[in-house]
């Protein structure tokens, strides 16, 4: 017969849990650690708090992560009840574009807009909104006029090789832009 050798030596871990076997504790501890513990602390409803780092709160009964965007989310993304009237708000287009601009469902924007008219201020309404979009599109329009002048003028073609397309002075044109941008905030439509 072949002796049998034993290649590994058993740890003083490995004897302690065979002890705790044969006397019966299968649960005892073969070995002392030690460390710390997290110190826990219970959040309710509505609390806000830093924890490694990031801000976190507990809405609806659920931890969650508080972030720089969480404003625009608000805005950008449609609840799922009228925030002026609380009920349903079906996802259409019309329901989609009054949120956007009054933050209410189109059936609440036709009874204020009704209001509106009954008391006699359509008027002054109608060129408040046409004032806000035009000062919008004015903003969008210099931001476009800006990217477009910091932008550079050569390019790489399919084949790898680089471009240059310079058709003229832009400084010139993006100077007059900006001057006539600047003449019309100088305006009453501004």
């Amino acid at each position: 017969m072949e002796k049998s050798v034993l290649k590994k030596e058993f740890s003083k871990k490995d004897v302690q849990r065979m002890r705790n076997i044969i006397v019966g504790k299968t649960g005892a501890a073969t070995q002392t650690l030690a460390g710390w513990e997290k110190k826990h602390i219970d959040h309710t409803e509505g609390d806000v708090w830093e924890e490694e780092g990031r801000t976190w709160t507990i809405k609806n009964g659920i931890k969650q992560n508080l972030t720089k965007l969480d404003r625009i989310k608000k805005l950008v993304v449609m609840p799922i009840s009228c925030p002026n009237c609380g009920k349903h708000m079906k996802i259409t287009e019309a329901n989609k574009k009054m949120y956007s601009i009054h933050s209410m469902c189109l059936d609440c924007v036709v009874e204020m807009e009704g209001k509106i008219k009954a008391r006699g201020g359509w008027e002054e309404y109608e060129k408040t909104l046409v004032k806000a979009n035009v000062v919008a599109s004015l903003v969008d329009f210099e931001k476009a006029v800006d990217a477009w002048y910091k932008e550079k003028d050569s390019f790489v073609s399919e084949s790898g090789e680089i471009e240059s397309w310079q058709g003229g002075d832009k400084t010139k044109m993006y100077d007059e832009i900006k001057a006539k941008l600047e003449e019309i905030k100088n305006t009453d439509i501004y």
